[in-house]
């Protein structure tokens, strides 16, 4: 018998799912939340059991990569039995986590041993008053050291990612991709996205493409285009006498809609179907309706897909989507 797979009316098969374990996050990041945040109440949440079993269901029906996100995912309780769990579904190829790293220090190592393979490590700044504005609260030192920390523990590869705005830190591009290559990291550049209402900063005079940036890092590095991939949106670059990838992720200039192999489910239960749209569906209800009927859970996942959009239509002069990144799931 055939393994059975997530295919959408487009073709195009669903292997990867983007879990987020939580909403809330140690740090404020102007393009991800407003400065006060209200976050779910905890029992909205899905518990561990929760989140495993939905785990569980989408391994059996081929999902074969799971990246655990938030909010931050470092700060919900108990998060390494959450991965070691995981980590042990059979069918399971790669189990990844994107994080801020200020928890890393002291949670890099036991990510590791509990069976994490790959992280990200979201960075935008590597000047400590600059990080700290874009960041509302953060100190850049703590997250250099759990990129320090991480790759002390040799995870299988460690990707850098950065979210570039114009007159903010599009002046920092070629040190960030130097502080990525000096380290034998990979780095993704992304551009920022529309979700969620803000005030810090309007997104039409911060908007940056790819291609700038791109054109930014080609005064300095020999890029080389490669076809390798992640699983995830991010299009590579090979950095020329190094071990590094640059990644460019592109959902304003040059979306990736074609390809997509993913969705999301969110701290709360709903599985979104697309980045850029509200389509989604109550994936929490149905487990505690009819809690350990994993048939029901699956049959409500398969029939899903049949809504999931061609694509996404971002315009940064207008917020079309009004939850927030952290709602989202990184």
């Amino acid at each position: 018998m055939a393994a059975p797979r997530l295919t959408d009316s487009f073709g195009r098969d669903v292997d990867y799912l983007r879990l987020s374990v939580t909403d809330r996050c140690n740090l404020r990041c102007t393009y991800c939340m407003a400065e006060d945040m209200t976050f779910l109440p905890k029992q909205q949440i899905l518990s561990l059991e929760e989140l495993r079993d939905i785990a569980a269901a989408f391994v059996e029906l081929g999902v074969r990569k799971i990246r655990l996100t938030g909010g931050e995912p470092l700060i919900r309780r108990d998060i390494l039995k959450l991965v070691g769990s995981l980590a042990n579904l059979s069918g399971l190829y790669e189990l990844t986590m994107t994080s801020n790293g200020v928890m890393l220090p002291k949670m890099a190592q036991p990510l590791k041993d509990a069976g994490l393979s790959r992280i990200n490590i979201s960075i935008d700044s590597l000047k400590a008053e600059r990080f700290k504005a874009l960041t509302r609260v953060g100190n850049l030192d703590e997250v250099l050291a759990g990129i320090k920390a991480a790759g002390a523990a040799k995870f299988k590869r460690i990707k850098l990612n950065a979210v570039i705005l114009a007159g903010f830190n599009d002046d920092e591009v070629l040190d960030l991709a130097r502080f990525a290559v000096d380290n034998n990291m990979d780095i993704s550049f992304i551009e920022e996205m529309p979700l969620g209402e803000i005030s810090s900063h309007k997104r039409v005079a911060t908007q940056i493409t790819s291609e700038v940036i791109r054109q930014q890092l080609e005064t300095e590095f020999t890029l080389m285009d490669s076809a390798e991939t992640t699983g995830g949106p991010s299009r590579y670059a090979r950095v020329a006498s190094s071990e590094s990838k640059i990644g460019f992720i592109s959902p304003m200039s040059n979306n990736f809609c074609s390809t997509c192999n993913r969705v999301r489910l969110t701290a709360e239960g709903r599985l979104l179907l697309c980045l850029g749209n509200e389509h989604s569906v109550d994936l929490r209800e149905i487990l505690r309706s009819y809690p350990g009927d994993t048939e029901r859970l699956k049959t409500s996942i398969m029939q899903a897909m049949e809504n999931k959009p061609e694509r996404h239509y971002f315009d940064p002069e207008q917020t079309d989507i009004v939850r927030f990144m952290n709602m989202t799931g990184g």
